[in-house]
């Protein structure tokens, strides 16, 4: 067992450790961008399947994102519209942690504010982490903390035993995932917890 409170988790996430806490969608395992590898191997996950990089708001995330003035301003629309929230923005960027986090095409990196409490607390103290659901690659997402403590035994988790239910407030789907394509607008990569039609957010 490797539940921990809120505070310690803080602790052991800033020390590079993997973690796993709740989110808006599922939850997520967590880790310093500088040690996204830990991922990787503890899911038995390919290099092909990037990570989404983890921000407690826009500021926090901004620094990583390389964008025009005038590609800044049409993102702003669905950062506006949709974050805190199930959705990850593919984006362009030219920040190092791509390497580690999208190796195959370090070019991009997904970025999220979730829309929990807890999520954004951890975030906050952290800094922005590396996260992904909290699963071996290939099989279903884990939703609750006492089946990723069983099937991950390395990974820190929050003790949720005290948190009531409706605080924790997970859907059980995943993001929904939009990238951005210079000159053609966004793409949908991914129907989520957020339903969204290509129609509606072309540029």
């Amino acid at each position: 067992m490797t539940q921990v409170n809120m505070e310690e988790l803080i602790a052991v996430a800033k020390a590079g450790k993997l973690v796993s806490f709740p989110t808006d969608t599922v939850p997520a395992l967590a880790v310093q961008p500088a040690q996204a590898e830990l991922i990787f191997q503890a899911k038995q996950r390919s290099q092909d399947k990037p990570l989404i990089l983890m921000g407690a708001d826009v500021a926090d995330l901004r620094p990583y994102i390389y964008a025009s003035a005038e590609e800044w301003a049409i993102w702003q629309e669905l950062i506006t519209e949709y974050w805190p929230g199930a959705l990850t923005l593919v984006l362009p960027t030219i920040h190092p942690v791509a390497k580690l986090m999208n190796p195959l095409t370090p070019n991009t990196l997904g970025v999220r504010v979730p829309n929990s409490a807890i999520a954004r607390t951890i975030l906050g103290a952290t800094g922005p982490l590396a996260t992904t659901s909290a699963n071996l690659s290939g099989q279903p997402a884990l939703t609750t903390m006492a089946a990723i403590d069983q099937q991950f035994p390395q990974v820190f988790t929050i003790d949720t035993q005290t948190i009531a239910p409706e605080v924790i407030g997970q859907s059980g789907q995943p993001s929904t995932v939009v990238k951005w394509q210079t000159g053609k607008g966004w793409q949908i990569l991914r129907q989520g917890a957020i339903q969204l039609k290509q129609e509606n957010i072309c540029q």
